[in-house]
């Protein structure tokens, strides 16, 4: 179950919970597809199911990291996928519900992320820094699709492929072949998408924003700043950076609300855009309609 934020997901998720428990069916357990709700400490401010709805429902990949550990795509694939395998094991039903087109696809297409190697990239950037032509033309010569993506000024990219290239032994653009082929790796996939209308969705999200902010949004992120650092995926999350633009002196605390439903909307609009190049993704769905057609 998958949408912008604020679109009604995990009500609408419990809801699709209890209709099969009372039907006495194969029960749900909720897999969470989100960046941010695998925080420990990091509750108002995404909107975390609460504990009550999480003893009622089984929910997986809630609360699984400290906010000081950095979170991956890749690494985000392997835990989800684990947790569905778990759920099947079991004999239950993984409902997947999130607001993250990148971290959906993620879980359930064929992706393949390649590894990193902070060492090895500083060399290839030290190597060409005063050369990126050369770079691009050496990457040409070695992997000509990554280089037709490629502009011959981003040298940034260009060290990555390089860095792909030596630490796998596979063309950088052999990465990219799943990303235009929607196929799930799970036969029988059905998605139940939901997008209310747009003027629904801004009040959604303006009522999100202030709920967060009169939730205490404020106290939580002075409490995580004392914990601890902050991973960059933690710093990033909406409402947070707000907020600790707010404990840094550089913000109004009366603009908070505002400033968080605006870039939420953005964030909402993005979202869309990344549901809807997805055929399996087609509204119009509403609450009802997802409630009915998953049962």
């Amino acid at each position: 179950m998958v949408g912008p934020t604020a679109s009604g997901k995990s009500e609408v998720a419990l809801e699709v919970a209890r209709a099969r428990a009372r039907g006495g069916d194969r029960p749900i357990e909720v897999v969470a597809v989100d960046a941010f709700t695998v925080y420990r400490g990091m509750d108002v401010g995404t909107a975390k199911p609460s504990p009550a709805d999480r003893a009622e429902v089984p929910h997986h990949l809630i609360d699984v990291l400290d906010p000081s550990q950095e979170l991956t795509v890749a690494t985000f694939q392997g835990l989800a996928r684990a947790a569905i395998a778990d759920v099947l094991d079991r004999g239950a039903t993984p409902l997947l519900v999130g607001g993250s087109g990148l971290y959906w696809r993620a879980v359930v297409d064929p992706l393949r992320f390649p590894p990193t190697d902070a060492e090895v990239r500083a060399d290839i950037e030290a190597r060409w820094a005063d050369d990126p032509a050369g770079a691009h033309a050496h990457l040409a010569a070695v992997d000509p699709p990554a280089a037709d993506r490629i502009g011959p000024g981003n040298l940034r990219r260009t060290v990555r492929a390089l860095e792909v290239l030596e630490l796998t032994g596979e063309r950088f653009s052999a990465f990219d072949d799943a990303w235009s082929r929607y196929a799930a790796i799970y036969p029988g996939l059905e998605v139940a998408y939901l997008e209310p209308p747009a003027e629904e969705l801004r009040e959604r999200i303006r009522a999100r924003a202030d709920g967060m902010v009169d939730g205490g949004l404020l106290a939580e992120a002075a409490a995580l700043r004392t914990a601890g650092p902050l991973s960059r995926t933690a710093r990033q999350a909406i409402g947070y950076a707000e907020a600790f633009a707010i404990l840094d002196g550089e913000a109004d605390a009366d603009e908070l609300a505002t400033t968080i439903a605006h870039r939420t909307w953005r964030y909402a609009r993005r979202q869309r855009g990344w549901f809807r190049a997805d055929l399996r993704c087609q509204p119009p769905s509403d609450a009802r309609t997802a409630v009915t057609s998953m049962r």
